[in-house]
């Protein structure tokens, strides 16, 4: 069977013509790095203690009923991620070392072919050890030394495989049921990633050349944004725009116009173009209430009006649903929050801003070097997906391959 030609070539030579004549640059694929999530990188090893017993294997059934009856569902669920029952030969070797010397009964039931069975009980800090002594001894089978213990346990669900397994050896036997509670799901993040990886490059390459042009007319940082539509295998390119942060005013501090970073100009662009859709006229420009236009979101490079004459390929959704951000620097806190509130489906940069973004869930200055005089920018947000916000998405880090340069600016300004 013969393999599709996934050269860059080949990819870009399959594309409208328009999206040919833009990209002047040379193309060249990168890698596509899945973020983490604040969950992932800090809820690794976080670990409770939970109650546990024993019984013969006639008696498990009778003392889970028991428990049932007893305490709270959410409780007898546990941490579903564990084991409820598990055999004397599953448990971690240092249990085993433990439980099997404690006692003569403790051997035997290590030794051979055991009849017995461990059973978590739940959480230690929400039972009590009085009751639950008390309804055990009424099970047959249990009666007389009841063996009660405390043991370590994660009290988030692994992540993978390889997780789940090193945990059974340390903790307890445990579980891994493909998911990821703590963010994406591993498929769809490797779908999402299949589904854009052929062609991510050309669509940095074309952020990259509007970055290099407004830094080249003085109009702002070199930053640019490409928003696409992708759509059975078609992709339009929806909205393009550099950043603008110096445009029409003096280049007197760090900050410039926060309204005209790339992000929100490029989300200004794709909203512009649904009302048009909709026929309803939109003029900003004639009579500005400033002294000067503070929302840059008019094309200012022949690149960006070339697109924005475009209309748009799905009128008819919410704002930037479904659609896809392409950004040459990790966007700052207000960017990432028009990003989730415009309802981007995905997001890929290429440069961190270690100090600024809002994207990536690393400690600020810890995984990345920060400056030796600045102070870090302490924990990093990772709003892409946070339990607390309304909207998630998927977004990566690119990284070059060698064709497209880097674009270097102060870690200290804002995306």
């Amino acid at each position: 069977m013969l393999q599709p030609d996934t050269s860059i070539e080949t990819i870009l030579s399959a594309q409208d013509d328009t999206i040919q004549s833009l990209v002047r640059d040379e193309v060249e694929h990168g890698v596509l790095i899945p973020l983490k999530t604040t969950l992932e990188l800090r809820d690794d090893h976080v670990t409770g203690r939970v109650l546990i017993t024993r019984a013969p294997v006639k008696s498990a059934n009778p003392a889970i009923s028991l428990l049932r009856t007893m305490l709270p569902e959410d409780i007898v669920k546990g941490v579903p991620h564990l084991r409820r029952c598990a055999k004397p030969c599953d448990l971690p070797d240092h249990l085993k070392t433990q439980f099997m010397n404690e006692t003569p009964q403790g051997r035997q039931i290590h030794t051979g072919k055991s009849n017995w069975i461990y059973i978590i009980l739940g959480p230690e800090n929400v039972l009590s050890r009085k009751e639950i002594l008390e309804a055990l001894s009424t099970v047959e089978g249990i009666e007389g030394d009841i063996f009660i213990r405390s043991v370590p346990v994660p009290m988030v669900a692994p992540t993978s495989q390889v997780q789940a397994a090193m945990w059974s050896q340390n903790y307890w036997p445990t579980v891994y049921r493909k998911n990821n509670p703590l963010g994406p799901h591993p498929s769809m993040v490797s779908r999402s990633t299949e589904e854009i990886a052929h062609d991510a490059a050309i669509w940095m390459t074309l952020a990259h050349q509007v970055a290099t042009q407004t830094k080249a007319k003085g109009y702002g940082e070199p930053m640019g944004a490409c928003i696409i539509h992708r759509n059975q295998g078609k992709v339009t390119i929806v909205a393009l725009a550099a950043d603008a942060r110096w445009r029409q005013q003096e280049k007197t501090g760090p900050p410039g116009n926060p309204m005209a970073h790339a992000t929100l100009r490029a989300i200004s662009m794709v909203a512009q173009k649904l009302v048009r859709a909709e026929n309803r006229k939109t003029d900003t420009k004639s009579t500005p209430i400033l002294e000067f236009e503070a929302f840059q979101d008019n094309p200012i490079l022949e690149d960006e009006q070339q697109i924005f004459e475009l209309e748009h390929p799905c009128p008819d959704g919410y704002l930037c649903h479904g659609l896809e951000l392409y950004l040459t620097h990790e966007p700052c806190v207000m960017c990432s929050m028009a990003i989730l509130h415009s309802r981007m489906g995905k997001v890929v940069f290429r440069h961190r801003m270690p100090q600024t973004g809002g994207l990536c869930a690393e400690d600020r200055g810890c995984d990345h070097n920060a400056p030796v005089d600045k102070p870090d920018g302490g924990r990093g947000l990772g709003l892409f997906w946070r339990r607390e916000l309304n909207w998630s998405l998927v977004a990566w880090e690119w990284e070059s391959c060698g064709s497209v340069r880097p674009l270097p600016v102060n870690q200290a300004i804002h995306a």
